[in-house]
């Protein structure tokens, strides 16, 4: 994974609720990431209370767009329950506990531990989610989108015949 922590470090950052410490840290993020500028020019372009709104609209409202990479593999099921357990077992083995708001598995939490840790794989593992993901964010029209493909671009496909 060399060379792709800052990137992780700052997709984490940019797929986050856009709060006053993002708007301090755009011109940071602007300069470390430059395969997310489409997002961070957007973003900086942008109205605070306008990014917020479209983030909202874009990740709250719709589990079309969600940010629980378990969600896409389990959905609102039981067996959801032991896909989180993992994700935090595996933070846990990297000697890290997870104490956030958010579920283990949202994909700023798993973005900022492959950072820290180099281990990719939650990544890997939910690369077809990943895609479809990317794919619904192209087809809604959303800056996210890109954020999205930068990622991905440093994953491996998708192994062929995954289920999409």
């Amino acid at each position: 994974m060399p060379g792709f922590e800052v990137l992780y470090q700052a997709a984490a950052l940019c797929l986050t609720y856009p709060d006053d410490d993002f708007r301090a840290r755009l011109p940071l993020l602007r300069e470390a990431a430059p395969q997310l500028r489409g997002f961070t020019d957007h973003a900086a372009a942008t109205g605070q209370g306008e990014l917020q709104a479209h983030y909202v609209e874009v990740f709250d409202f719709r589990n079309r767009h969600s940010l629980y990479l378990s969600w896409w593999t389990d959905g609102d099921t039981r067996n959801r329950g032991m896909s989180l357990v993992r994700f935090k077992e595996l933070y846990r083995a990297h000697g890290l506990e997870f104490t956030g708001e958010e579920l283990p598995d949202f994909l700023p939490a798993v973005l900022e531990f492959v950072s820290r840790t180099g281990d990719m794989t939650m990544l890997t593992e939910h690369r077809v989610a990943l895609d479809q993901l990317r794919s619904r964010l192209t087809a809604f029209g959303t800056p996210y989108a890109c954020v999205l493909d930068a990622v991905c671009a440093t994953l491996p496909p998708a192994p062929t015949g995954a289920r999409r």
